[in-house]
């Protein structure tokens, strides 16, 4: 098959490389809005690259992938799904949950698939988190725990575009959380702080933060984020049950010194980018869309998805701002 790719930056460079190694895909055609940048990036990968989107769609492309600047998502899901092109379109769906929401009645009709990129429900840890929670070895799982602690901040031009820590990083412990216990959530409470940069307060962002979630089911979500990590990346799931615990991303590379006394765990390295940490979920993530593209599956993650996901991490920046908790009901 043929892939097209719509922004070749860091994460769209390397989904391309990771497409190159994929069996079914015989060619990759990109294009981006920065000049050159295409170019620059299919001489490196060996890839077709094109001057404007609408060329990439008159090329003959079998399948889409939109890694672009997330204002862009809407317009370009939308333009593949009249073109009858299956897409591939990474988090998020759109830069707020109302534009999410827009885009997921206008896409309602469509039987062509959209699948939307969140690589932990391809992680080997965490699917095998979400098994033992169906298999009932923990008895019922009264609380879960996800984390994504980075190493060092991005860059303040970033920050000030990002929409926050709660759409930006929670957004990935978000979906984890409702993807493993196939439950809602229904209120939030979150909390942040600034100990770093200044540029983030400017923003009106945190470099730290924390959220509790209240699921439909009774189950307790903890989310704890922050970009100053100097230990290493870190991005862990647990599941505590009434007969058990279980957790995902607890190895050796765990980023955490134990000061007990003869406690040799973790050896280490520690992970030091999210492109090594999860490098086997981003090839099961894109090997699953091609089997989207060839209709050999569904969209393992929807529009609809993205959009509760979205709520959810609006609903926990408006907790932040305003210190209070907040029912996701009272935000549609």
């Amino acid at each position: 098959m043929k892939l097209g790719v719509i922004g070749v930056g860091r994460i769209g460079a390397h989904h391309a490389g990771v497409l190159k190694g994929l069996d079914d895909v015989e060619a990759i055609h990109a294009t981006d809005v920065v000049p050159g940048a295409a170019a620059k990036v299919s001489a490196e990968l060996g890839l077709t690259p094109f001057d404007t989107p609408e060329d990439l769609f008159r090329s003959g492309i079998n399948g889409l992938i939109i890694a672009s600047s997330t204002p862009t998502h809407p317009e370009f899901v939308m333009a593949a799904l009249e073109a009858g092109i299956p897409t591939f379109c990474e988090k998020p769906v759109a830069d707020n949950p109302r534009a999410a929401q827009e885009l997921l009645d206008k896409t309602s009709g469509t039987d062509v698939p959209v699948h939307i990129g969140f690589h932990r429900r391809f992680d080997p840890g965490h699917v095998r988190a979400k098994e033992e929670l169906r298999s009932g070895n923990l008895g019922f799982v009264h609380t879960i725990r996800s984390t994504v602690l980075d190493p060092a901040p991005p860059p303040a031009e970033y920050i000030a575009i990002s929409g926050g820590i709660y759409h930006d990083c929670s957004v990935h412990d978000i979906d984890a959380i409702r993807w493993v216990s196939d439950s809602q959530v229904v209120e939030v409470f979150a909390a942040g702080g600034n100990r770093g940069e200044a540029f983030f307060k400017e923003a009106g962002d945190v470099d730290t933060g924390a959220a509790i979630l209240r699921l439909e089911d009774g189950t307790i979500g903890i989310i704890s984020n922050s970009r100053y990590n100097g230990g290493g990346y870190d991005v862990r799931l647990e599941l505590h049950g009434s007969r058990g615990a279980v957790s995902a991303g607890l190895d050796d590379s765990y980023p955490m010194r134990s000061l007990e006394e003869g406690v040799e765990f973790p050896k280490g390295p520690p992970a030091s980018f999210f492109m090594d940490r999860f490098k086997a979920a981003y090839i099961a993530e894109l090997t699953a869309f091609t089997e989207v593209v060839a209709g050999l599956r569904e969209s393992p993650c929807t529009i609809a998805d993205a959009v509760e996901t979205s709520w959810v991490a609006e609903a926990c920046t408006v907790s932040l701002r305003e210190n209070r908790l907040v029912r996701l009901d009272e935000l549609r």
